[in-house]
């Protein structure tokens, strides 16, 4: 089980890295470490065991995260409707976007990084993600709200790319231009 203290945080060179194609058919290891990844964001949503195994509540989490520099994530959120979200994907990669942006009015999180971090984090407003699930089908997600900006913080993991990297950072609440601001 994932626990904190495997989740690697900023500052560590590994974060920075470009994360490898996992190779298909998926091997029994990485089918683990995926299921791992997704076992932690349930576990760390459960008020009970989060608190105890001492676990960050958590939406998504990408295998660089926990020092394994593969492309693999796993998401579990509900969308504003209530719809719950819930995919691990293996070589998960945003195939179109829409022109128009979005950001999370409060701003974004992540596991890696353990003080808050001010400011508006520009993202597309919709994505098309295609990837492969933990059988190793191939999976199309269109995506939009709040949903489509964590798979976009995610995959951003297994590309080096931190959030706070996409914040304006002489002002970082300028108003992005056309973009929804999405509440959270």
């Amino acid at each position: 089980m994932i626990t904190m203290d495997d989740i690697i945080r900023d500052g560590h060179p590994g974060l920075r890295q470009v994360a490898e194609e996992v190779q298909m058919p998926p091997s029994e290891e990485d089918i683990n470490i995926l299921n791992s990844l997704m076992e932690y964001v349930k576990n760390s949503q459960d008020p009970e065991i989060s608190a105890r195994y001492n676990l960050r509540p958590g939406i998504g989490l990408a295998a660089p995260q926990i020092n394994v520099m593969k492309r693999m994530i796993a998401v579990n959120v509900t969308d504003e409707k209530g719809e719950l979200y819930s995919y691990a994907l293996f070589n998960p990669k945003i195939v179109s976007h829409s022109v128009e942006k979005s950001y999370l009015t409060a701003g974004e999180g992540c596991l890696s990084v353990d003080e808050p971090i001010p400011g508006y984090v520009p993202r597309y407003a919709r994505v098309t993600v295609k990837g492969y699930d933990i059988d190793g089908t191939a999976v199309k997600l269109r995506l939009k709200g709040l949903v489509a900006i964590v798979f976009q913080h995610e995959i951003d993991h297994l590309n080096g790319i931190m959030f706070y990297d996409h914040i304006d950072k002489k002002d970082p609440y300028k108003i992005i231009e056309n973009a929804i601001p999405i509440e959270r």
